[in-house]
């Protein structure tokens, strides 16, 4: 049995929890293999909402098993908070021992100053710690999960770490705690977590060798792939389907069906390039429809037009067999709705993606809009305008649409 997939095609935030959690009724484990507490997954069912951030959103599936794989940063304060909203997860839920911790509040004490520091220039990071994490798994000096095994050892490692880099502290205006502290806080870490903690690459190898069906889900989106995307305006870790490999202990065979999840329209949440973004008052419309507002941070969303031409690059270098589009009750009531269907840089037209796209002006094609689409649940039930405002998506992305999202709402979803 192979492993399927749902990743984001655009900068995040495309609505890949609705879809994973629709999915995921369908399949046996869910699994998360990148990202950490930064990313948020909001889903709505029978009108209750949940948000999630390090739990897989398989976890509304009863039936369902939900592993956080090696690749992600598990910040074990963050993580034991959003376990408290449910409850008999043992049995349930599965963390890889070799995932690296955010410890304590250093990483996000870090991460905030580096922020400052930067002023005009700052990428616009969550705030979360994220990068430092990965810096530290990157460096060899982060500590992994299944280390809470021996919090003695683990605190005596961090107070070295911490009178190592006392200047860099003293500099940034961190106060380190103290080994008492530190031991105090990982114990309560252990108690809680060590009872999920296991050899997940082991566990999932066997779920597909028993032909259970798998589901991997990740965070963020493909332009914002650490290698990828609209570098340096990234997040720090592989978000394209590749990272799922890496993220999870699979191999490129172990792969099935990719799955891409896309808006009807774009946005992007942080500073960097954005060549659709609306500056106008559709662009506000866009948002508010929306609710454009960050999971994680409730940071407002900027917002714009459809990108085909990332798009297809996205779609290229995660091998999409299909394309999700989410939100399209978004753009009901819309004059015209526009794509962007090429780029014209230093006055040329370009229809593939540069690597600065700071320069770039989007070439737009306008399409008729439509008055609702919200609880279409069949095609042929959409207005004639925005069938063919998909169809015209599936021509210039070059991928077939699988499934079109027409409200928040898990059954308000066409399936072809």
């Amino acid at each position: 049995m192979k492993a399927d997939m749902i990743v984001g095609i655009q900068w995040g935030d495309e609505g890949k929890g609705k879809i994973v959690d629709l999915m995921a009724q369908h399949y046996d484990v869910v699994c998360r293999y990148q990202g950490g507490h930064n990313a948020g997954h909001t889903i709505w069912v029978d009108g209750v909402r949940y948000a999630l951030h390090l739990i897989p959103s398989g976890i509304l599936n009863p039936k369902a098993l939900n592993v956080i794989g090696n690749g992600v940063v598990v910040c074990p304060d963050a993580l034991i908070k959003e376990m408290a909203q449910f409850e008999k997860l043992a049995g349930r839920l599965f963390v890889s021992d070799k995932a690296h911790m955010m410890i304590l509040n250093h990483h996000i004490l870090i991460d905030q100053a580096k922020e400052k520091l930067r002023g005009a220039k700052a990428i616009g990071t969550t705030g979360r710690g994220i990068g430092p994490s990965y810096g530290s798994k990157i460096e060899r000096s982060g500590h992994r999960l299944g280390e809470l095994r021996d919090t003695n050892k683990l605190a005596r490692a961090l107070v070295e770490f911490y009178d190592e880099n006392r200047a860099l502290f003293n500099a940034l205006g961190i106060v380190t705690p103290d080994f008492e502290t530190l031991k105090s806080e990982l114990d309560g870490y252990a108690k809680a977590l060590l009872p999920f903690l296991t050899d997940t690459t082991h566990m999932v190898w066997k779920c597909l060798d028993e032909n259970k069906k798998v589901l991997l889900e990740g965070a963020q989106g493909t332009m914002l792939d650490v290698d990828h995307g609209t570098y340096p305006f990234v997040t720090s870790s592989n978000t394209i389907s590749a990272g799922a490999c890496v993220g999870l202990g699979l191999n490129p065979k172990d792969i099935g069906k990719v799955t891409g999840i896309v808006k009807a329209y774009c946005t992007r949440v942080g500073n960097g390039p954005f060549p659709t973004e609306d500056f106008g008052t559709e662009g506000d419309e866009l948002r508010e429809k929306g609710h454009e507002y960050g999971t994680s941070t409730g940071r407002a969303r900027r917002c714009g037009w459809f990108d085909a031409v990332a798009c297809r690059y996205a779609s290229r270098i995660n091998g999409c067999d299909d394309l999700a589009i989410m939100k399209l009750d978004v753009l009901d009531g819309f004059e015209t709705v526009k794509v962007c269907v090429a780029y014209e840089v230093n006055g040329q037209r370009v229809e593939t993606l540069p690597q600065d796209l700071d320069n770039v002006k989007p070439i737009y094609e306008e399409l008729p809009g439509w008055k609702s689409v919200v609880g279409c649940r069949k095609f042929e039930d959409l207005p004639e305008a925005a069938k063919t405002y998909l169809k015209r998506l599936e021509v210039l992305t070059g991928t077939k649409i699988g499934l079109i999202s027409t409200s928040p709402d898990r059954n308000d979803t066409i399936i072809l």
